[in-house]
């Protein structure tokens, strides 16, 4: 398996960046990604008043253990742009959400920006998978194994990263 990330120098540091389409207007996608009831079909749920701003608390269902971290909410533009910081056991996290739609197909765009600890070959192949859970939950189709992604992806990610 391939993987379909990126790893780019940025103002900040490094970004990985990972796309997905999907055949659904942009509204259906967005309230995949932000709804709690339609989160807990591929990675977990939330619990609290989603808004910019404020904080919920996430369990990651997907992931043996459940287990938990907070999400602050740090911009939102629906349905177009999310921004959040999550803070975990495995330290903080900036994710962003881009979507946009033409001709009926939406495009969102994932943008992880990596602090200096981050291993990229472990997140990567990480989000390659709960990316690809997504589209499967929304289209339907089989949830992948993370055995597929892990340990296989590493090692192209750490040539992404130049490591």
């Amino acid at each position: 398996m391939s993987i379909t990330g990126t790893v780019t120098t940025s103002r900040s540091g490094r970004d990985l960046t990972l796309h997905r389409t999907f055949r659904a207007p942009i509204d259906d996608v967005w309230a995949a990604v932000t709804e709690s009831e339609r989160l807990d079909r591929w990675i977990g749920r939330y619990d609290g008043a989603a808004s910019a701003g404020a904080t919920v608390r996430f369990t990651m269902t997907a992931e043996d253990g459940d287990p938990e971290g907070d999400i602050r909410i740090l911009a939102c533009d629906a349905p177009r742009h999310l921004a959040v910081e999550m803070v975990d056991e495995h330290g903080t996290w900036n994710i962003e959400l881009g979507l946009v739609e033409s001709g009926g197909v939406t495009t969102l765009t994932f943008v992880q920006h990596l602090t200096p600890e981050v291993d990229v070959s472990s997140v990567g192949p990480g989000w390659e998978f709960y990316l690809d859970a997504l589209v499967a939950a929304e289209t339907g189709g089989e949830t992948p194994s993370f055995d597929s992604y892990f340990p296989a992806m590493q090692e192209p990610y750490r040539r992404a990263a130049g490591v």
